[in-house]
């Protein structure tokens, strides 16, 4: 600027009128304090970052200081907010907020609200829509003696979505709904399987310390243009390829094997926080390692932090189709044992994915609400390992030819499971089919409370009703391969696997029974074989542990039940990191010819972590805890670690135990200084070689000093 009453750095050069000085910006507050109005009205206190955290389509207050009173009849001020790279060089965001007298929705603007001598205060409007992410900020003044710039460096502001605007893409209209999907930071998953749910508490961490950094980080590294970051259907879909480090060095490098040397067991992780600050740190570095879990525990983090509703789902007998039949295919040979390699489709015995809540306008109407998000590599995806958001309400439906990715997730839920035998020919013919043995018991944490809900009526309409089976055969003609429903002659001997109680415990036997079923009017007799094999959870197996045939003679209407188990010195070698074992039965009617075949899926349940305070606990005083575990199994641990966390802790504690002996119990004392007041979890894991998936959790109320 240049003029006769200033010298070249904007400052008055010679005593003039106040009208005629420039109008210079002395300092400005963006009231970013976490007890101010700005981070309590946009609910954003909870984040450990001292920055202006704000949520969009929602005004915000700012004081302004000038080097005179401001003249709204000659005076001027502009915000200019520029949301642009910080490691990577594509194209940013530049916005320019005027000053208005009287403020409009749906704009972004800003109104002089109060005036005190040479301080104003503003309340500035942002667009519904506006892209999230962090922005600088720069005040342009402006007077008859030209313009000056003042930027408010190191004073940035964090833009997040806003599930408390109607006029926002991600807008849920229940208040509990909104406290659980978006402000609260601990919650349950679940695994296991159908018959033997298991629960484990997942701290999202996502208001800790560098974690709002390390998600808008992870965003760039997405090399999507942030324009399109005012959209949840992409910035989701971002986030479920990014995640993973498949193709985009993304977050968590994924692990089925039973190694994890050089990394983390996947079973010894119970919180995001650690995992995002490790990925943040160390520039992009993916952290090692993950399975469907923590891979959903890490999305809900990252989704909640930017303000997306965001749960996680667990689905019980979950297909991974692979070649996109939309039916999940089992292979047998002439003496019906599983052609391993034949038989690519797996069922895994639980699978965890993620649902968020946004609108989707680039749908007809009616598919906005839950989209289910995956970040665990199965498939790709239009080039790229992710899936969704992909509409709940679609996949019900059996409307595959919706985006993104509804067929996958419709077999994951919904498929059918096909027997095909192979004929001295080499071809193969169907022989069995299962329609109500994928997609059970569909799992998420309850609004306000730890209770599990059972969300499978969203997924599909009831088995066998007349709905369910138009949906399946609606989607199966999008399918790579027609699929014929013919019903087998002479169905009438049945045959299921049923589990005792809650189910075998690991260290001991495991005992079934196989219920067999005559409906007919004649005698039926048959040959069993039996096989169970070890496998991963994923529905990869690893080995077979023991076959056995089991001849059957069926009295007319008889119902008869096989005892069968499996003893701890039969499996203990074979185990991997879940516990998990399957049962296969397959066998053939002599009579009718008709094929009898069933799997069942079932888990060696693990001990929990015992977790209890010693006297009350007070913020700023320390808090005496004690951790209790008792080794199931009849052989030694070896390098026994415990990770602790939660609390209000802003980083995991690992305590490396050692050894622990055969059936020997353990106790840790551990000290902890709680930092927040109010109702807190503390969580622990334990984890080892030989035995995984060992957590416990203890709520404390914390009282204030």
């Amino acid at each position: 600027m240049s003029s006769s009453n200033t010298d070249t750095a904007g400052r008055p050069s010679a005593i003039a009128p106040a009208s005629e000085t420039p109008l210079r910006v002395l300092s400005v507050d963006l009231l970013k304090s976490k007890d101010g109005p700005n981070r309590r009205e946009h609910r954003t206190e909870a984040y450990f970052s001292d920055k202006l955290i704000v949520r969009r389509g929602q005004t915000f207050q700012m004081w302004m200081e000038f080097s005179r009173p401001f003249n709204p009849k000659s005076d001027r001020l502009q915000l200019q907010l520029k949301l642009e790279p910080i490691f990577s060089r594509s194209a940013g965001i530049l916005i320019s907020v005027p000053l208005v007298d009287v403020l409009e929705d749906g704009r972004w603007e800003m109104k002089i609200v109060e005036q005190k001598d040479k301080r104003v205060r503003l309340a500035v409007n942002s667009l519904p829509n506006a892209s999230i992410g962090r922005y600088t900020v720069t005040v342009e003044s402006f007077s008859p003696r030209g313009k000056l710039l003042f930027p408010c460096t190191p004073n940035d502001l964090y833009m997040l979505f806003n599930p408390w605007c109607e006029d926002d893409a991600v807008y849920l209209d229940n208040e509990a709904e909104r406290k659980e999907y978006v402000l609260n930071s601990m919650g349950k998953i679940y695994y296991g399987t159908e018959q033997q749910i298991g629960t484990r508490t997942w701290n999202f961490a996502q208001f800790e310390q560098d974690v709002l950094e390390a998600c808008l980080f992870l965003l760039e590294r997405g090399q999507v243009a942030m324009t399109e970051w005012r959209d949840p259907v992409i910035v989701s879909r971002m986030v479920s390829a990014l995640v993973n480090s498949n193709d985009d060095y993304g977050v968590l490098m994924g692990n089925w094997n039973d190694s994890y040397e050089g990394g983390t067991s996947p079973t010894a992780w119970s919180g995001s926080g650690d995992i995002l600050r490790q990925y943040y740190r160390s520039s992009g570095k993916p952290v090692k390692f993950a399975q469907c879990w923590v891979f959903a525990g890490i999305t809900n983090s990252v989704l909640r932090c930017l303000g997306i509703p965001t749960r996680c789902v667990t689905n019980f007998s979950s297909a991974h189709d692979t070649d996109l039949s939309l039916t999940t295919d089992i292979y047998i040979d002439d003496k019906l044992d599983i052609i391993k390699d034949k038989t690519s489709d797996s069922v895994w015995n639980f699978h965890v994915w993620n649902e968020s809540w946004m609108s989707r306008p680039d749908l007809p109407a009616g598919y906005g609400g839950w989209q289910v998000v995956d970040s665990t590599p199965q498939e790709p995806s239009q080039g790229s390992y992710r899936c969704g958001p992909t509409p709940v309400s679609a996949v019900r439906n059996g409307q595959v030819n919706l985006k993104f990715d509804t067929p996958f997730v419709f077999a994951e839920v919904n498929s059918d499971r096909i027997y095909w035998q192979k004929k001295p020919d080499g071809s193969f013919s169907q022989v069995h089919v299962e329609k109500n043995s994928i997609g059970q018991r569909i799992s998420t944490k309850a609004v306000g409370s730890d209770a599990r809900v059972d969300i499978t009526h969203l997924y599909k309409y009831p088995e066998g009703s007349e709905e369910e089976r138009i949906a399946v055969e609606r989607a199966s003609r999008f399918g790579s391969k027609p699929t014929l429903y013919p019903s087998p002659t002479g169905s009438d001997v049945s045959v299921e696997i049923i589990l005792d109680g809650a189910g075998p415990c690991i260290g001991g036997d495991a005992k079934l029974s196989i219920v067999l079923k005559n409906k007919s009017s004649s005698q039926r007799t048959a040959s069993l074989l039996s096989e169970v094999m070890v496998m991963y959870y994923t529905g990869v197996l690893k080995t077979s542990v023991k076959k056995d045939r089991i001849p059957v003679t069926l009295k007319p209407q008889e119902t008869k039940t096989v005892p069968w188990t499996l003893l701890y010195k039969e499996y203990m070698n074979h185990l991997v990191d879940q516990g998990a074992l399957m049962l296969a039965v397959t066998g053939r009617v002599n009579e009718t010819r008709q094929i009898l075949a069933t799997q069942f899926n079932f888990r060696l349940r693990t001990p929990d972590l015992i977790i209890t305070s010693q006297g009350d606990a007070v913020v700023g005083k320390e808090l005496t805890v004690k951790i209790t575990f008792q080794n199931p199994l009849s052989q030694v641990l070896r390098n026994v670690l415990f990770r602790i966390e939660g609390l209000g802790m802003q980083n995991v504690k690992k305590i490396a135990y050692g050894d622990v002996d055969k059936l020997a119990t353990v106790t840790l004392t551990e000290k902890f200084v709680p930092t927040v007041a109010g109702s807190q979890k503390l969580l622990a894991s334990m984890d080892c070689r030989l035995l995984t998936q060992v957590h416990g959790v203890a709520d404390i109320v914390v009282k204030p000093k």
